[in-house]
């Protein structure tokens, strides 16, 4: 089936996006789906984060030699979390003097923004196996330390195969993701999931999942919500 023929031909359409929540909505009208969309997910700062600050002093001394953005908001909310504590400038000039790995374009661009240009850019579909490969293409990690932007959960997968590859990983969490400050319209989404009202759920991030559980858990109805999945199309990026 091509891209002109695809429809969702009626179907009631989930999605838990929270950012592009409106392009989610117009992406699924568009290809004839009752759009249900709600937010699930809000990001939110680390509050004295005195690991971030540490990760940049153990930068700009030149004990990590490596590091890995995961998120371009994560770098931009390290930014915010060390400058109050460290040279701003002093450690944007630390990152052009080491090896910087982006996972995807997004942290690629807040990198340009900061006049500075990744050494390694990771490939579609972005994931941590492509990551890993493109560092086994480009620099050895054995007995480096490497510095790690994390984002929300631990990719324990990642972490394993730097390590594996003999590399220290130092990591610093920046953000966590938290539910939407209104949970109202996700409790909705779940409930009625949960009664066997929607045909159809998207996905683009773990995190969704794992609050969605959490809400479904709160409203006693998880265990009815995974049942209902056997009876949906679940699809996910």
């Amino acid at each position: 089936m091509t891209n002109e023929t695809a429809s969702f031909a009626g179907l009631r359409v989930a999605a838990l996006e929270s950012r592009r929540r409106d392009d989610m909505e117009r992406l699924i009208a568009r290809f004839g789906g009752q759009p249900f969309v709600s937010p699930s997910m809000r990001e939110v700062p680390i509050e004295s984060n005195r690991e971030a600050i540490d990760f940049a002093y153990r930068v700009m001394t030149g004990e990590i030699n490596i590091v890995i953005f995961l998120t371009g908001v994560g770098l931009k909310h390290l930014l915010t979390a060390i400058e109050r504590h460290v040279d701003r400038q002093r450690f944007i000039d630390a990152l052009s003097d080491v090896t910087t790995v982006v996972r995807g374009p997004k942290p690629a661009a807040v990198m340009r923004e900061l006049g500075l240009t990744p050494t390694i850019k990771v490939p579609e579909p972005n994931t941590w196996r492509e990551l890993l490969r493109s560092i086994d293409e480009n620099v050895p990690i054995t007995n480096q330390k490497i510095g790690l932007q994390e984002y929300g959960k631990t990719n324990s997968s990642l972490i394993a195969g730097l390590e594996a590859r003999g590399a220290e990983v130092i990591r610093v969490r920046v953000y966590q993701w938290e539910l939407p400050v209104d949970s109202g319209p996700l409790e909705a989404n779940v409930r009625a999931m949960a009664a066997g009202e929607r045909d159809v759920l998207l996905l683009t991030s773990a995190h969704q999942v794992a609050n969605m559980l959490r809400i479904s858990a709160d409203l006693g109805l998880e265990e009815q919500l995974r049942s209902a999945f056997k009876n949906m199309i679940v699809a996910s990026i």
